[in-house]
Formats: structure tokens, sequence, C-alpha cells
């Protein structure tokens, strides 16, 4: 297999959740069951982005094993240019009593399960090949609930709640990151403004932006550190290649048009499905809307039939790279994972990435892994980081 027929690009690797009733905080409202959690009122409560809205108790699949209390919050935050957006997330404590100052907080970034809204982590019932998508990474988050932290998951803003899923963008991402801290701290007082931000595939590119956004936009918060296990990067370099793929690709095409769906919905005055992609294209990115990447009907499709021949794919390249973590400045420390046998992000573009972090005024350790895939990044690479959580909490 050559290496370009290997660029997958990024991906990691519901039905709503049942919420029983439960009392939040004292500042924090108990939430409506079933899918009316995810329905926020108008205008949104609250005055500052990171404010929780409601939240209720949370049981089943979603939970990660371990966790002494979970919830599932709703809480304001901003999308890509700065409207107010409501975003789910779940909050889950360590068993036992809270150490003096509070349990330091890890803000984990998930990786891709599609844009819908049932794609959502805090939704997940786990009848759905979705499931998988999420659990992978559970054993790692339960080993840091035992080491007594909390761990605070964001469904990122329009995946979960009634809005479009600006997939890929660092801003929209990074800032919904940072304001489950804040949420999670209003639902929880037990948790300590002491940060870690963590994230894979997806979820490290929306981590990198979390570090890079922090000092400014949540300066309330103690970051000690960010962890970015298979970051997604350079984009702009892969995409264009996509056209020379004319082998069914199922898995690479749903992603090629979830990523352009996750465009327009962020900047639907410079990109539009219809101008830059074939009919075949388009139908894949709109069933998004409604199907998690697993299940995209994608089957037969190569990845040179989703835009049209001869289209000029700059324009796209140029957001793509305004929303590349190569380009952040992040001065907090900072630890990238990389499988080296990982086919979907590329480790010639994560080593890239961690060079320019560098020229930047980045001080990141990249540690790599030899016979890694994308998915065993976070358990073989799971203990290294956690002992580098533990260095930085000291």
């Amino acid at each position: 297999m050559s290496r370009l027929s290997r660029l997958v690009l990024v991906v990691a690797c519901c039905s709503p959740v049942v919420a029983l009733p439960a009392v939040a905080s004292a500042k924090v409202r108990v939430g409506p069951a079933g899918d009316g959690f995810y329905a926020a009122p108008n205008p949104l409560p609250g005055k500052e982005h990171g404010d929780a809205i409601w939240a209720r108790t949370l049981k089943g699949a979603a939970v990660v094993p371990g966790a002494g209390s979970t919830k599932v919050v709703l809480y304001r935050s901003q999308d890509a240019h700065g409207a107010q957006v409501p975003v789910s997330g779940v909050v889950s404590v360590p068993k036992g009593k809270a150490p003096k100052g509070g349990w330091p907080v890890i803000t984990w970034a998930h990786g891709t399960s599609g844009i819908a809204d049932r794609c959502a982590p805090s939704r997940d019932d786990g009848t759905a090949l979705v499931h998988a998508y999420h659990a992978y990474v559970f054993p790692l988050l339960t080993s840091w609930l035992k080491a007594g932290y909390a761990v605070v998951r964001t469904d990122y803003e329009g995946l979960g709640t009634r809005y479009d899923h600006q997939y890929l963008n660092g801003k929209a991402a990074g800032r919904g990151v940072l304001d489950m801290v804040r949420a999670a701290r209003q639902v929880d007082p037990r948790l300590s403004r002491t940060t870690i931000i963590a994230g894979h595939s997806q979820g490290g590119h929306a981590a990198l932006f979390a570090a890079a956004l922090a000092p400014t936009y949540a300066r309330d918060l103690k970051v000690k550190g960010t962890i970015a296990f298979a970051p997604a990067s350079h984009l702009d370099e892969q995409i264009p290649l996509t056209r020379s793929l004319t082998a069914a690709n199922p898995g690479l095409s749903g992603l090629v048009a979830t990523i352009a769906y996750g465009l327009q919905a962020a900047y639907p005055d410079r990109f539009q499905l219809a101008d830059f992609m074939t009919d075949e294209g388009v139908a894949l990115a709109l069933s998004a809307q409604s199907k998690c990447l697993g299940d995209l009907p994608a089957a037969g499709v190569a990845p040179s039939s989703l835009f049209k021949p001869g289209v000029d794919l700059a324009p796209v390249a140029e957001l793509l790279d305004a929303n590349d973590p190569s380009h952040l400045k992040i001065k907090t420390p900072l630890l990238v994972e990389q499988g080296r046998a990982d086919t979907t992000v590329i480790p010639l573009f994560t080593d890239q990435l961690v060079t320019e972090l560098k020229d930047n005024g980045g001080k990141p350790t990249y540690q790599r892994f030899a016979g890694v895939d994308h998915v065993g990044i976070t358990a073989t690479g799971g203990p290294a980081a956690t002992k580098w959580i533990k260095q930085r909490l000291r």
C-alpha cells in the first residue's frame, strides 16, 4: 500500500442516555429528562462562557468505570466566531474524599465519532457501533480516576446539542475543552482549578488549541500541562491529495465528507458543499447529520469522486490551514505521543508538527512508540502520560 493511499487523515479508532433525577450543586439547576436535557433555553442562562446551565446524574454506557459519581452537564461556551452556544459534557469524580484544595482536573477531548448529535459521548447508550469510538479510552480514564484526578469530557459544540458541529475548528473545540472545566467546578465544588488538558486524534487537535487559548480565554484555570495523543494536523496538505485516490475507501471518504460538512458549519460564507463537491460528495456529507462515522453510507465510494473535477481546492486548504495546530504558541508543558504504525494520523505529519511547535517557542516532549497504531496509542502511551501528569502536579 502506497503512502498516498494510506492518508486516512484523522479518525479515532447514540441514542439518548438515560439520565436519572439527582440534585446538582446548590448553584446549578437539575436538567430535564431525555433529549430535553440538550435543548437549552433561549436566551442562554448565565453570563459568562463556562457557566453551567443545568446538570443531572448520568448512568449507563456513557459512564467511565471507577467514578465515585458522574453527571452530565449543559454549559455555555463559544463557537468559532465567538457566538454563545450550549455545549454538553460529562463530569466524573474519584471515589472517596477530595484532597485539600480539591481534586485536580483532567479535561479530556475525545476522538472523532461523527458529527450527528447521537454521536456525542454523553449520549452513548452502548447499543450502537459508535460506543467503540468512545469506550476504547475508558481504561486510561479509569486509571486517572483511581489516581485521584477528576475527569471531565466535553462533547464539543454542536455535538449533542441542536447545532451543527464545527468539526476540527480549533477555536470552537479549544474553548469547549476549557469551559468544560469551569462548568464542572460549578457542578461539583470539590474540583480544583489545577488542570491538565488531554485528548486523542480530533481531541489531540482540540487539546493543543485549548492549551494555546488558556492563558487568555481561561485565566482562572491553572493549566499545568497538555497531552496530545496522535493529534490531527496538516489537513491542508492532505485533503487535496485525496483526489488522486481512485480506489474505494469508505473510511477515508466518510471522513473527508465529514470534514467538508464541518467547514460549511464553521464558514458558511466561505464554503458551501455544492460549490466544491459532486452530488455524491454532497449526499455523503449531508448524511453525517444523522449518522455516526462508522455508519456513513460510504461503501464503494472513492475519495476522488467527492470533489468536482478541476475545482480549485485552495480556499479549502486555506480554511484548514487556519485551524492547523502547527501555528500555535504553547508555553505551558506539552507532551505529544505518536504511534509509529499509525495509518490514520500519519507519523510524518506529527513529526513535522512537533518541529513547528518548537519553532514557535514551545518545548514539547515527543514520545514515539514503535508498532503502535492509532487507537493503541492511548493504551500503550497511557502509563508514560500518567507519569508525566504526576510530575506536572507535584
